[in-house]
């Protein structure tokens, strides 16, 4: 009975020692990931204040965070007394592995790196790319995310916008708009120009530079196509739009013009005698 107390007295110090390390390591964690967290709110606040990118802000924020909690767990398996090189050495090899086996995840992340550092497209832009378009929300670092015209929420991955062609809608301040009118045949053509040419010319929403263009760009069967080419605020570009097409058909009608309507001339056969001319 004493040897066993005798070594149980011997294990004590040990045991004791044991769970003070485990203690601290618990503590070294918790308070790491707090600090991470409560680090990435305020990186992101600053970066909000400074008028940065909206953009680059949750992908800098996750970036922080996960420094400080690699840092921290490094931190942990020190205070272990475990030789920290050798497991940064034996990361790196599992991550060249890792890396191996998901190339379209790393591929992801390369995308995301590549899009926010040439900015073809930035937060609370228009964008079609790949099939898809939406406003785009925020572009983190494995997929980019977007909200549809209609309210729908869509989440893409960086690689398939970075591999296609962007078309953003709203990098420019102005974007033209091309408006087709058919002016029936036996109606005057330069009365319907005219028409044309004063209701761009008095829409508060036309801009006036570069200035609105009227041409006559072919011949129908029903009439003759006139092309009104215009250019507008880009913010404005769909209320100019709408509004153009509800104001150029009364244009014309006020001035006397029908709308044309296809025109098919049919051909019986000749009357039974009839003589020929």
């Amino acid at each position: 009975m004493e040897s066993i107390l005798t070594e149980m007295g011997g294990l004590m110090p040990g045991a004791v020692a044991m769970g003070i390390n485990l203690v601290m390591a618990v503590v070294i964690l918790i308070v790491g990931w707090t600090v991470s967290s409560v680090l990435g709110r305020a990186v992101a606040r600053a970066a909000t204040h400074s008028r940065m990118d909206p953009t680059i802000v949750p992908m800098l924020r996750t970036t922080v965070v996960w420094a400080v909690r690699v840092f921290t767990l490094i931190a942990v398996l020190a205070h272990f007394g475990i030789q920290t090189t050798s497991i940064i050495a034996v990361l790196g090899a599992a991550g060249l592995a890792i890396g191996l086996a998901l190339q379209g995840t790393l591929q992801n992340i390369a995308a995301g790196i590549m899009l926010i550092a040439l900015r073809p497209l930035r937060a609370g832009e228009y964008i079609a790319a790949g099939g898809n378009e939406g406003t785009v929300q925020e572009i983190g670092l494995f997929l980019t995310r977007l909200t549809r015209g209609d309210g729908i929420y869509l989440s893409v991955p960086n690689s398939v916008i970075w591999n296609a062609a962007v078309v953003n809608f709203s990098r420019n301040p102005t974007r033209s708009f091309e408006l087709p009118m058919l002016v029936r045949y036996g109606d005057d053509l330069d009365t319907a120009l005219k028409c044309l040419k004063a209701m761009v010319d008095e829409h508060p929403l036309v801009l006036q530079q570069p200035a609105p263009q009227l041409v006559v760009t072919e011949y129908r069967d029903n009439g003759v196509m006139v092309i009104v080419r215009v250019w507008a605020d880009n913010r404005r570009y769909w209320d100019m739009r709408n509004d153009l097409y509800y104001r150029a058909r009364g244009a014309l009608e006020r001035a006397g013009m029908r709308a044309p309507v296809p025109v098919r001339e049919l051909q019986g056969p000749a009357a039974p005698g009839a003589a020929a001319d």
